[in-house]
């Protein structure tokens, strides 16, 4: 792989690791299975790119949080409020936000971005033409959003969406209001999906109706890869290994394409990856308990 491509694939590994921490927030803080996503992501993209042929690219990233913690928000009071279960009040709102993207983006299927100034673009100036200006700037925002995360989930409200996702029976014996946390909680994890989409958007300099498409099982995988790799001891820890599986899923990606392979198969191996990880624990102690079986027998 040459150092182009390598550093490309870094760049997109960078701003789909926001995509994976809003999985993280939703299915492993909040044990929710959440489909938003797919929705959200485009909506992000939507905002942003709409903002910025408008000539404002840094309005379009604020946009594209607001709408998606909105579409989080709207899943979350048809699961609590409605009593519809997460999985289907998520297809459902998915489903809705096809249609609201199709109008932000002026029934258009694809949004142009070429020859707009973006956050990329205006950075890059901001430094003089330096080389890694894009890398710098996702690094930074990807920075930003895992400290603030983190501080959020060691403060009291963050706490409790933890404790909601661990048992929300115990959680509401304590007289907290389990509703409003998985609101909160479901707002947080599309705004972050929303802000890769719309970070993609302006880097990619398109937005399209169907970017959407699969992010759920990007998102899966950069999460399972970066547990099963770096581990889960701690907040802090976890969102660094969903950041380093995301990069390293990216360039996984990367490096398949190199040997050729179609991108019409890209789901089917993005869909191997997850399933490998999600393997990964119970071969391992399958593979110790083998090799305690052996160790007896020759006992």
């Amino acid at each position: 792989m040459t150092l182009t491509a390598l550093v490309g694939a870094i760049e997109l590994g960078v701003l789909y690791a926001l995509l994976a921490s809003g999985l993280f927030v939703s299915f492993r803080v909040l044990n929710v299975a959440d489909l938003t996503v797919e929705g959200s992501f485009t909506l992000g993209a939507a905002c942003s790119a709409v903002l910025t042929l408008a000539g404002h690219p840094v309005l379009g990233i604020l946009a594209a949080l607001f709408a998606g913690s909105l579409a989080g928000l709207l899943t979350a009071i048809l699961h609590t409020k409605l009593k519809i279960i997460p999985i289907l009040a998520g297809i459902l709102t998915m489903t809705a936000l096809y249609s609201i993207n199709l109008r932000i983006m002026d029934k258009k299927g694809n949004v142009s971005l070429l020859g707009s100034t973006t956050i990329f673009t205006a950075f890059s100036e901001f430094l003089g033409g330096f080389q890694y200006a894009e890398l710098l700037l996702g690094v930074l925002i990807l920075g930003a959003s895992v400290a603030l995360l983190t501080v959020f989930f060691h403060t009291q409200l963050g706490l409790s969406i933890r404790a909601t996702g661990d048992n929300a029976d115990m959680v509401r014996s304590s007289s907290i209001n389990t509703n409003f946390t998985q609101s909160v909680g479901l707002a947080v994890a599309n705004a972050l999906v929303a802000l890769s989409g719309a970070l993609v958007a302006q880097y990619q300099m398109f937005a399209d109706i169907g970017m959407g498409i699969g992010m759920v099982v990007i998102g899966l995988a950069s999460l399972i890869i970066g547990e099963v790799l770096i581990g889960t001891k701690s907040i802090l820890r976890h969102l660094i290994a969903v950041c380093a599986g995301a990069v390293l899923y990216r360039i996984i990606i990367a490096l398949v394409l190199q040997a050729n392979v179609a991108q019409s198969d890209l789901k089917i191996i993005s869909a191997v990856l997850v399933a490998a990880a999600l393997s990964f624990p119970a071969i391992r102690a399958n593979r110790l308990k083998f090799r305690l079986r052996k160790e007896n027998r020759r006992a």
